[in-house]
């Protein structure tokens, strides 16, 4: 330890009074950054500016119409429908809210049972060359058919509407899973395929130590356009098989000839498969190797 030594009196009590002066440097809180106005402003500024021209061209073209609804009365029938969205008078008169909890029941049973099958075969495609060989022809074949061409399949399979509509959302949903995933198999390195022949690890070893952590961001690629895809056809399922839903809800709302209503679901629709895709691409952003 070094002692100052001070021949003055008053040079002691100098150093004294800057000492009690002089703030701890340790102790004063960081200065934060001043907020960015701009950016937010060119993150929220663009999607406004889209809407309202939706709307602004909306109501120039309703102006004088009598049969197609304006942007305000739209948004009042809107209001109407969301004060109660789950009101029940019976099984063909229910809440906005049901018919699309419905839907979305449906979306999940039939992408998960998708999510089972199409994943374990893509893993077997990309890693079996044999399979690979066998099943590329098939999946080349059944991949461009629209869905709704294999509804009535599942009307007559299954001689009920809900697993009709569940079967037509699963053979959808399967073919860019299997894709996805069999191309992210065969994009993996072959030097880590080779250090785990040297290292005699076995092949389930392989699928969960190597190939499934780098061909999850190519899985969940294919899961985010699955239930995209899934979300798209449920609707036009719906239209045709009735029951309870939001593809029946729109049928039956042109039935009515209510317009307003129509446009409603329309919107709802798209928000609620907004939802869904921002979901998936969150999860697929944090499994991300990029």
């Amino acid at each position: 330890m070094v002692s100052a030594v001070f021949h003055n009196p008053s040079e002691a009590s100098e150093v004294t009074k800057l000492t009690k002066v002089a703030p701890n440097v340790s102790n004063v809180a960081p200065v934060a950054p001043p907020f960015d106005w701009s950016s937010l402003l060119l993150k929220v500024l663009p999607p406004l500016c889209g809407i309202g021209l939706l709307l602004g061209i909306w109501a120039l073209l309703t102006m004088n119409s009598t049969t197609f609804p304006t942007p305000a009365a739209t948004w009042t029938e809107a209001v109407k429908l969301f004060a109660d969205p789950f009101y029940q008078n019976g099984p063909n008169d229910q809440g906005l809210g049901w018919n699309i909890w419905y839907s979305l029941k449906r979306v999940a049973v039939g992408f998960g049972l998708a999510a089972l099958v199409g994943i374990p075969m893509g893993f077997l495609i990309g890693r079996v060359t044999f399979i690979n060989n066998m099943l590329s022809p098939l999946i080349s074949l059944l991949r461009p058919v629209s869905p709704l061409a294999w509804l009535p399949i599942g009307l007559m399979v299954f001689k009920s509407a809900d697993p009709a509509a569940i079967w037509t959302i699963f053979i959808c949903s399967i073919w860019p899973m299997i894709i996805n995933t069999a191309v992210g198999v065969q994009r993996v390195p072959e030097d880590y395929l080779n250090v785990a022949k040297v290292l005699n690890l076995s092949e389930w070893k392989i699928v969960t130590r190597i190939l499934l952590p780098s061909v999850l961001p190519y899985m969940l690629t294919g899961v985010r356009l699955s239930v995209s895809t899934a979300w798209l056809v449920i609707v036009a399922a719906e239209m045709l098989t009735g029951g309870v839903g939001i593809g029946f809800w729109v049928w039956d709302e042109w039935n009515n000839l209510n317009v307003a209503h129509i446009l409603i679901a329309i919107f709802v629709i798209g928000i609620v498969g907004l939802l869904l895709e921002q979901l998936l691409m969150s999860v697929a952003k944090r499994f991300s190797f990029e």
